[in-house]
């Protein structure tokens, strides 16, 4: 049996009717498909048909910012009988915010008011709340002065003369250290850990102060803390580095290091569909033409692979929701869990560095010694901060070149109401 060249237009007229049909229905089915794609893959990164001005709209976090910013006034208006919750003696987290004031915009307020909104009081007082204001004169930030920055906080931090170089802080606060601030973030970082490891909490929680949470994001955390442990135990590991609670999917996507298996995988494909049809036609040699053969082989399989690849691997393989490893492409610090046991090798590190980004000295160090890194999906915490600490203008997502957007799509697609039936339902069970 022989096959002819690829035919050519006027060739393709003369096909047998059957396989005409064939390439019909193929093209309905392909279009409708290609629709399909670009609508679902709006909001994928990852994907030809990301739409950034659909992509980057707020949707839950509007909701949920207003939630907390009410939540903030009734705390300042004297109206918020929850702002008088406190932390037990024996709480499970102790959660760390620090904080740089910023020109032109303020997550603080509401980064706090997402954390406590919604709280039970029996989870309120499982939580430990250091707030740290990091600045050498703290009444240069706005929320110092406000009266809901003391009454909601277990603990407002400040540097203390006693134990650090106020001299050199100092320094660190010009303009021409702010810049990148590579220096000042690592030591406040390293500061809030110190003041969170001395709470003896078992779970440490370091939140970027232009964060938001979702209702519900306690008992999410404590579930993914659990799976976390349980999942380690069946790895039969007795140490893990941190639980990831935002990630941005832009680096997800279809990594050019996986060529070869992309590739692969495809031609297995379609070697796998030339031989089922050439065994069809050994069967049935006159309900299978050649001509149909080869263009399911040749035009029809490419097609449907490339639609594929077209769609995203955010949309095609998403991850699954739970626990799972994510020793590559994680990104950033806006939030993570780190098990108490594990905070003296990271100040040692931040202290040995001094200067460096929090997210790429803890993934380098993790990457040397072999860490078992965790997230938790779908992302519980959103990245609001367009109005960057340092000098970058964060204002328009850049998607290529300059300071990328940080930002987790599917975060959005939250339903507040499925929420908070969910918390309620985890409150009352």
């Amino acid at each position: 049996m022989r096959f002819s060249a690829l035919p050519n237009p006027r060739a393709f007229i003369k096909a047998p009717t059957y396989t005409r049909r064939v390439f019909l229905t193929f093209l309905l089915i392909y279009l409708f498909l290609f629709l399909c794609a670009r609508y679902k893959s709006h909001r994928d990164p990852t994907s030809a048909f990301f739409q950034p001005k659909k992509g980057y709209l707020t949707a839950y976090s509007d909701i949920r910012f207003n939630q907390a910013q009410d939540f903030i006034e009734q705390v300042n208006n004297q109206t918020n009988s929850h702002a008088a919750w406190r932390s037990s003696d024996r709480p499970n987290l102790c959660v760390g915010v620090a904080t740089v004031a910023r020109k032109g915009a303020r997550y603080f307020k509401s980064a706090v008011g997402s954390i406590l909104e919604g709280l039970s009081e029996a989870e309120r007082a499982d939580l430990h709340l250091i707030l740290f204001v990091a600045h050498t004169d703290p009444t240069q930030h706005p929320a110092y002065r406000e009266p809901w920055l003391r009454e909601v906080a277990d603990e407002v931090l400040l540097y203390d003369p006693s134990t650090v170089n106020i001299t050199r802080i100092h320094e660190l606060e010009s303009d021409e250290h702010k810049l990148y601030a590579r220096e000042k973030a690592l030591f406040d970082y390293t500061y809030l850990l110190k003041a969170c490891h001395a709470v003896n909490a078992p779970y440490i929680v370091m939140l970027e102060d232009d964060v938001l949470a979702i209702d519900g994001w306690y008992h999410r955390t404590q579930s993914a803390i659990a799976d976390t442990e349980r999942q380690m135990k069946a790895k039969t590991e007795s140490k893990w580095l941190y639980l990831r609670l935002f990630y941005t999917e832009q680096f997800l996507g279809w990594n050019s290091e996986e060529w070869p298996s992309y590739l692969f995988f495809s031609l297995l494909i379609d070697i796998v569909l030339l031989s089922a049809l050439l065994t069809l036609k050994s069967r049935y040699p006159h309900h299978l033409p050649p001509d149909t053969i080869f263009l399911a082989t040749a035009l029809c399989t490419p097609l449907l692979i490339g639609l594929f690849f077209a769609a995203g691997r955010v949309t095609m393989l998403p991850i699954p929701a739970g626990v799972h490893e994510m020793p590559k492409f994680g990104c950033c610090s806006q939030a993570f869990v780190f098990p108490r046991s594990r905070i003296p090798d990271l100040i040692q590190l931040y202290e040995s560095k001094k200067v460096g980004y929090v997210d790429m000295l803890t993934e380098e160090y993790a990457d040397a010694h072999g860490e078992i890194r965790w997230a938790l999906t779908p992302s519980i915490v959103q990245h609001m901060g367009r109005k960057s600490s340092k000098n970058f203008d964060m204002n328009q997502p850049k998607l290529s070149g300059g300071v990328t957007e940080l930002w987790n799509f599917a975060f959005e697609t939250n339903e507040p109401d499925l929420l908070r039936v969910e918390h309620e339902g985890i409150l009352h069970s």
